[in-house]
């Protein structure tokens, strides 16, 4: 029989886990930032092939929720935790352990199916030095294998993926082996513009803006899609710095994104961003579910 079943990835902020996901999909389905807390919902990426399907989460990283919309990616992660048929628990391997990591070892071994720590970043840490962290962990008895690799460059993720494939139920596919991922095209699009604010605006940035899909426009003669999207922050200040000198910050958003947009939807595209003041939008209940709307978790 074919192997089928569930992989949650779980970890702190900034752990690699949609650098994970993306490398073992070899497919760009999750959006990647060196900024924390880029992860907002569970994103489904899904692998087939000859040993079967599995089904990964792509998990927000678990940290103390100081917001509604972080109260809510908390809940998204320990959902997935539970649901999955096997926790994969990834760890900075470059960064000391501390109060962070005791408490996601706390949260992994209250998972009830099996377990697999990963060390990431291993590439970034002597071996000598990897050794006891790995010690450490196998002597919690909590895991079912430890496996140190490198999610950037692709070391030892051939076997992460023999691990997890021995791990997972016999079963037939849970989707539909052409599918790469359950949700819209529209969400994707909305969150691959937000990897670019990412990437060109400063550290502030990150936990205040969101991106508002308004209009998806598609003109089929001309093989090409017109999008306006809204760039959400909280602050007048975060608008001067989205907007930049003379629009200069927003154009470089736009063009990065449309460059991206253009090789994902293989399409051309008429990209329209507008910057929206919406104060305190990450405690707006109302809001956070117009921004959800095209998530479509799929795993309810």
């Amino acid at each position: 029989m074919p192997k089928s079943g569930t992989v949650a990835l779980v970890g702190r902020p900034n752990a690699g886990k949609s650098t994970l996901m993306n490398r073992l999909l070899e497919e760009k389905l999750a959006i990647v930032s060196d900024k924390p807390q880029t992860t907002r919902h569970r994103i489904v990426g899904i692998l087939s092939g000859e040993r079967g399907q599995m089904v990964f989460y792509d998990t927000p990283g678990i940290h103390r929720p100081l917001h509604r919309l972080n109260r809510q990616m908390v809940r998204y992660a320990l959902d997935a935790m539970n649901d999955a048929d096997v926790t994969a628990l990834l760890v900075d391997s470059s960064e000391k352990f501390g109060k962070g990591d005791a408490y996601m070892l706390d949260l992994a071994g209250k998972a009830e199916g099996p377990r697999v720590l990963i060390l990431n970043k291993a590439d970034k840490v002597r071996k000598p030095k990897l050794l006891p962290r790995i010690e450490q962990y196998a002597k919690t008895g909590l895991f079912e294998e430890i496996v140190p690799i490198s999610a950037t460059t692709g070391e030892n993720c051939d076997r992460l993926l023999d691990v997890l494939w021995n791990l997972l139920p016999e079963g037939e596919p849970l989707f539909d082996p052409e599918l790469l991922t359950i949700h819209p095209e529209r969400f994707l699009v909305t969150e691959r513009i937000r990897e670019k604010v990412l990437e060109l605006t400063s550290d502030e940035l990150p936990f205040t803006t969101a991106v508002v899909l308004e209009r998806w426009e598609e003109e089929p003669e001309k093989n090409l899609v017109l999008i306006y999207a809204s760039i959400l922050v909280e602050r007048p200040g975060q608008k001067k710095i989205v907007v930049g000198r003379q629009g200069a910050m927003i154009k470089a958003i736009g063009t990065a994104a449309r460059l991206d947009l253009e090789e994902y939807l293989e399409k051309r595209v008429f990209l329209d961003l507008n910057v929206r003041l919406e104060p305190d939008w990450r405690e707006d209940q109302a809001l956070l579910a117009q921004i959800d709307r095209d998530v479509d978790l799929g795993t309810e």
